[in-house]
């Protein structure tokens, strides 16, 4: 069930990123509204996955430039994981689309780091929040 959530939150996340930002949206689904939140629920789940991953072997590479910059190399590689995602879901028939890497990622991680905080805080039970 705590999967389930976390996809969700993840889907909502990005959700708001493309309705914030033009250059970021989903293709491939048509004007169907089931379609498109099928679409945002499956790529939430492979951001979900690549965050799982990857996110965490790449901070601690880039742990000397994030405490160099004092943890706004984080922004950098929030983007790049939005950017990984779009390039993952380019292989399938809905595809996530972030058009550049400066604007668009990067305004697109804060977005979304944002507003996962905020559904985060107050939607996931406090048994299930981590410590």
């Amino acid at each position: 069930m705590r999967i389930l959530l976390a996809i969700v939150l993840n889907a909502c996340a990005l959700g708001a990123a493309a309705l914030l930002l033009p250059g970021i949206g989903v293709q491939g689904v048509g004007d169907e509204i089931g379609m498109t939140l099928l679409a945002y629920l499956f790529v939430g789940a492979v951001f979900g996955i690549i965050n799982a991953v990857i996110k965490p072997v790449l901070s601690l590479l880039a742990m000397p430039i994030t405490c160099l910059t004092l943890g706004l190399f984080a922004v950098v590689i929030n983007a790049a994981m939005l950017m990984l995602t779009a390039w993952v879901t380019s292989f399938f028939p809905m595809s996530f689309v972030v058009d550049s890497f400066f604007w668009d990622a990067i305004l697109g991680a804060v977005i979304v780091a944002v507003v996962s905080a905020l559904l985060n805080r107050f939607l996931m039970a406090p048994a299930a929040r981590p410590a």
